[in-house]
């Protein structure tokens, strides 16, 4: 019984493995979108956003299925219970590359009305954190994920930098008042992924060690 026990564990596992990945290469992917005003590579981040969604599917009902058939022992709970939190923080990270691909749409036959090297800059850091926060979880890496946690400071910092850049954009130039707006969503789809990554940094702390968390 422990032994299909593990197996199923192993399962959820290379699954939660694989819904790492695919919200990894959507954000990368509507970051480069985004960048380069890719229209085609932004509607094709939309389309495969179900593939997020049908892979959180997949590992919920494994879970369930491990809880419901199966008698998990205290570590085995907060895998179980930490894998159901983080795959809805995937998901939601796959829905703002999704997000930012349909501002990208909007916003591809015109030129950006501000310098991107502080959106670019936000970017790569909230990028950073996800990576690592995946990186973390395979691993069962808590200082890694401790690290991630502590990174959300700097794009909380750069994400109101990034605001305070494009209000004055509103203000001195009304004439590009809509497409700031539209950049002020992007600068809060960048803020929103790095506390989703924080969530899931916390929640791989919870599943390799309950205590540590509690020390935060």
């Amino acid at each position: 019984m422990r032994n299909k026990f593990n197996e199923q564990l192993h399962i959820l596992n290379n699954e939660m493995i694989q819904m790492g990945n695919q919200i990894v290469r959507a954000i990368q992917n509507s970051i480069t979108a985004f960048f380069e005003q890719d229209e085609e590579r932004a509607r094709q981040i939309m389309q495969e956003d179900e593939l997020v969604d049908q892979e959180q599917k997949k590992i919920e009902m494994l879970c369930f299925q491990l809880l419901a058939q199966q008698q998990p022992v205290a570590g085995d709970l907060r895998c179980i219970t930490a894998a159901m939190k983080m795959v809805t923080d995937m998901e939601r990270i796959g829905d703002h590359a999704a997000d930012i691909s349909e501002l990208t749409i909007l916003m591809a036959r015109n030129p950006y009305p501000l310098e991107s090297d502080n959106i670019r800059r936000m970017a790569a850091e909230t990028m950073e954190m996800l990576l690592h926060a995946i990186e973390a979880y395979v691993e069962r890496n808590i200082e890694k994920a401790r690290d991630v946690i502590s990174h959300d400071d700097v794009v909380d910092e750069l994400f109101l930098n990034v605001k305070a850049d494009l209000i004055g954009v509103m203000q001195l130039h009304q004439d590009y008042a809509e497409e700031a707006a539209d950049l002020l969503l992007v600068n809060k789809y960048l803020e929103r992924i790095g506390d989703h990554a924080t969530n899931i940094a916390e929640w791989v702390i919870f599943a390799v060690d309950e205590q540590r968390l509690e020390k935060q």
